[in-house]
């Protein structure tokens, strides 16, 4: 089954992440398909918007924690080597594509999953979405350029304060807080995301095109240094430490190393 699927609906592509028994974790195929069709996407000249859902009830919970694991215990001075090598250039698509992008939150959206709908232009949130950084509860920093999507949303002091203390937040908070976005039911998250998208194919894609190109000034930048952040983060104790409190359902237990 694919991990990823794309539907053309006229002038635009919908792209849903459909690993709903994982909701929606990111493993490695995932994040190989997930840039292809947004490479395949931002190419096509026929197609003039694209919406990013997950399938069943929820977003995209980030990184799958099992195969990090994985990882880690093979080799942690590579772990991550796939914040710069899968995350950053699809957070780069998302961000610079010419072409808008809209994120249609139908759930629970964290850790990597926020940093994706936050690289999008637009969001619709189900009413009842869980959001979250989440990244310090396993010992870690914000990659995938949320450091420059969430301060440049809700500002740096509050972006600061849910990164540092990873509390979960409501659509209501994001939208109160600076995050563009539309609060719907939850069984009409994809109904509103989908005409939201054909508005937007329909509209003058050139001029979003270069409205993008202006306010994507400072991602790289931030995803450069996210890279190294959590590639030094990887090879602490407390991160170690944490993801396997957190795959054994345990609360972590943090030493500063």
């Amino acid at each position: 089954m694919s991990e990823v699927l794309a539907e053309r609906v006229g002038a635009a592509v919908v792209v849903t992440l459909n690993r709903p028994r994982r909701r929606n974790a990111l493993d490695a195929a995932a994040k190989a398909q997930l840039h292809t069709t947004l490479a395949q996407a931002a190419a096509d000249e026929g197609v003039r918007a694209v919406l990013l859902t997950g399938a069943g009830d929820a977003f995209c919970v980030g990184q799958d924690l099992a195969e990090h694991a994985e990882a880690l215990r093979a080799d942690p001075a590579h772990a991550f080597d796939t914040v710069e090598r899968d995350y950053a250039p699809i957070v780069r698509l998302l961000a610079t594509m010419d072409k808008p992008v809209v994120a249609a939150v139908n759930g629970t959206c964290v850790g990597a999953g926020l940093a994706l709908a936050l690289a999008c232009d637009l969001r619709v949130f189900a009413e009842d979405a869980v959001l979250a950084t989440a990244f310090t509860a396993i010992g870690l920093t914000c990659d995938s350029g949320l450091s420059a999507t969430l301060a440049a949303a809700v500002g740096v002091s509050r972006a600061r304060e849910l990164v540092l203390r990873g509390t979960s937040f409501t659509p209501a908070d994001a939208l109160t807080w600076g995050v563009s976005g539309t609060v719907v039911a939850r069984a009409d998250v994809d109904a509103a995301g989908r005409a939201l998208v054909a508005e937007l194919a329909g509209g003058p894609t050139a001029a979003y095109a270069a409205t993008k190109r202006l306010f994507a000034g400072a991602l790289d930048a931030a995803l450069a240094a996210e890279s190294r952040e959590q590639a030094a983060l990887g090879l602490t104790a407390d991160h170690a430490g944490a993801v396997e409190a957190f795959l054994s359902k345990q609360k972590p237990t943090f030493s500063g190393r």
